[in-house]
C-alpha cells in the first residue's frame, strides 16, 4: 500500500502566502497580476475587487484597477466582470474569462424563459413585445456608448413598467422592467457593467454593449478552470473544488482527474495538486501582515478551512448566509478583523495575540490602506457581528489566546 506525499497545514499556509500575494515581496505591481494570481477577484460587493487589489500591489491606487476594468482603448477591457462560480460575480482575466463562463454558466435558456414567462404573468407582455424592449435597449445603448438602467428607462416606455416582487408580502417591492431585461442581456454576455454612476464603491453601473464571450467544450473548459484553481489554491479537497466552482460531484471529479492531479495526505483527508507543484513546496516568506475585505477570495477559497482559521472565530467573521467579513491576516492565517467607523478611521480588532512584529505590521497596513482610502468610506455589502461591532465602537484590545 502506497503512502501519500504529505503537505503539512504550515506548508499550505507557507504556499497561500505566495500564491496569494500576502506579504511585501510578493505583491504585484498591476491588478491584471492580481486577478491572474487568484484566477479572479469576487465581485459582488464592488468595493471587494478594489481592496482585494489594493492588498496585494506594492503601489495601489483606485485609478490602477479601474484603468484594467474599464478602459476600451484596445477594444475590450483586461479584466471581465462576470457571473460564474457559484452563480457570483467575479472579475477575471479576459484570456480566462471565456473558459471559465463556459465551465460555470448553465443554460442561459431557461433564465430567458424564466424572465419571460415573469413578464408574461405579471405585465402582460407577450414574446414580441419582450423582443421590441430588448432591441430597443440594444439600439439606445449603441447610440449612447453606455448608460445607466435609468437613462434607458427614460429613452424605452416599456422599461419603466413596474413588477410587483412578493405581493402581499411584509417585503413586498417594486422593480422596473428594465432590471429583468438588463439582467438577461448580462447573462448572455451581450452587455457588460461599465464605469459605475457613482464613486468607486457604487453598485449602480452604466451598461454598455459587448460581444458575447466565445463558447468553449464544457469538458475542456471545466478541466481548464479546475487546473487553475489547484495551481492558485492547491493543495485542495475534492469538497473544496466542488464547494467553490458549484459543480455537482461527478462534474468535480471527472475534472480534477483531467488535471492530472497528484493525491496528497491533508489534516482534513486526501487532497490534490498539480504533479509540478508538488514537490515545491515553498518556505514562508518574509513576515506579512495583510487586511482583506469582505467576501475576499482568500478567504474565501476553500470549503475547509480550519487550517487557516479558528473554528471558533467562523461567528464573529461571517454573516448567516456564510459571507466573510473584513479580515486581518498574518503569515497565512487569519487573527483578527477590522472596519471603518463613520468618520472614517479603521478600527481593528485581534482574535488572539501574534505578538509584537505582527502588531507593528498591522499598524503598518491599516496606515497603507487609510491612504489607498483617501477619505473614502466603505460599508461591506454583508455584515458581520465583528464588522459591525467595530465599526460603531471604539478600537478593541487584543485577547491572548
Amino acid at each position: 500500500m502506497s503512502v501519500l506525499p504529505r503537505v503539512t497545514a504550515a506548508q499550505r499556509r507557507a504556499r497561500l502566502v505566495r500564491r496569494h500575494l500576502l506579504a511585501p515581496s510578493v505583491r504585484e505591481r498591476t491588478a491584471e497580476a492580481v486577478a491572474e494570481a487568484l484566477i479572479g477577484l469576487h465581485a459582488t460587493d464592488p468595493a471587494t475587487v478594489f481592496l482585494a487589489t489594493a492588498a496585494r500591489m506594492h503601489r495601489p491606487s483606485v485609478a490602477a484597477v479601474e484603468r484594467p476594468l474599464y478602459d476600451t482603448a484596445a477594444g475590450a477591457p483586461a479584466l471581465e466582470r462576470i457571473r460564474c462560480m457559484r452563480r457570483t460575480m467575479f472579475v477575471l482575466p479576459a484570456p480566462l474569462a471565456p473558459a471559465v463562463r463556459s465551465a460555470t454558466v448553465r443554460d442561459t435558456h431557461r433564465h430567458r424563459a424564466d424572465t419571460m414567462a415573469r413578464l408574461r404573468d405579471t405585465l402582460g407582455w407577450d414574446e414580441r413585445g419582450y423582443t421590441a424592449a430588448e432591441q430597443a435597449t440594444l439600439a439606445a445603448l449603441t447610440a449612447r456608448g453606455e448608460a445607466t438602467a435609468a437613462q434607458l428607462a427614460a429613452d424605452i416606455p416599456a422599461l419603466r413598467e413596474q413588477i410587483v416582487l412578493s405581493p402581499g408580502k411584509p417585503y413586498e417591492s417594486r422593480q422596473r422592467a428594465s432590471a429583468s431585461v438588463l439582467g438577461v442581456l448580462a447573462a448572455e454576455g451581450r452587455i457588460r457593467r461599465a464605469r459605475p454612476a457613482g464613486s468607486w464603491t457604487s453598485a449602480q453601473f452604466r451598461w454598455a454593449p459587448a460581444r458575447p464571450l466565445p463558447h468553449l467544450p464544457v469538458a475542456e473548459a471545466r478541466t481548464t478552470l479546475a487546473r487553475h484553481y489547484l495551481a492558485a489554491f492547491g493543495p485542495v479537497t475534492v469538497d473544496d473544488l466542488k464547494w467553490w466552482t458549484g459543480w455537482n460531484l461527478t462534474d468535480t471529479r471527472t475534472a480534477l482527474a483531467a488535471t492530472g492531479a497528484q493525491a496528497v495526505e491533508l489534516d482534513e483527508g486526501t487532497g490534490y495538486l498539480l504533479p509540478e507543484d508538488l514537490d515545491a513546496v515553498p518556505g514562508l516568506p518574509e513576515p506579512g501582515a495583510a487586511l482583506l475585505p469582505g467576501l475576499d477570495p482568500t478567504a474565501m477559497g476553500w470549503r475547509h478551512r480550519d487550517w487557516y482559521l479558528d473554528p471558533d472565530h467562523t461567528k464573529a467573521l461571517f454573516d448567516r448566509n456564510g459571507n466573510i467579513g473584513p479580515t486581518i491576516w498574518w503569515h497565512g492565517r487569519i487573527i483578527g478583523a477590522w472596519a471603518q467607523r463613520p468618520d472614517g478611521h479603521i478600527n481593528h480588532h485581534l482574535l488572539t495575540d501574534p505578538g509584537q512584529e505582527a502588531r507593528t505590521a498591522v499598524d503598518d497596513e491599516i496606515t497603507r490602506l487609510t491612504t489607498f482610502l483617501a477619505g473614502t468610506r466603505v460599508t461591506p455589502c454583508y455584515r458581520t457581528p465583528l464588522e459591525r461591532d467595530l465599526a460603531s465602537n471604539g478600537r478593541r484590545t487584543a485577547r491572548n489566546g
